[in-house]
């Protein structure tokens, strides 16, 4: 018996919504934890960048990869477009996932 495995593609904003972060995973809620814990020095935990704001799931890595990079390649303006569209009050879709509420930092 195989097992499908599910890509996610992924936007997490921090609280404001001013930085945006795009990533690709094959283990959401693992690399959520790893966002949230601040596990690796970098990008999003300098920033704060925690809350998902956005997911596309996909049965194919090389898929989820090319979306990754149209992603990546759109204007700010078109990216919030899509979260908005989809997301109208940036929820945290973590929490739907099983993750606590993250409140903002100062």
């Amino acid at each position: 018996m195989s097992v499908e495995r599910v890509y996610a593609v992924y936007i997490l904003a921090n609280w404001t919504g001013s930085v945006l972060y795009i990533g690709m995973t094959g283990d959401l809620v693992r690399r959520l934890s790893e966002h949230r814990g601040k596990l690796f020095p970098g990008f999003t935990s300098r920033y704060g960048i925690f809350k998902l704001v956005h997911v596309e799931y996909f049965g194919e890595s090389t898929l989820a990869i090319a979306r990754e990079k149209q992603l990546k390649s759109w204007r700010r303006s078109k990216k919030t477009d899509m979260i908005v569209a989809n997301n109208p009050d940036w929820q945290d879709l973590a929490i739907e996932l099983g993750f606590d509420p993250i409140e903002p930092t100062r």
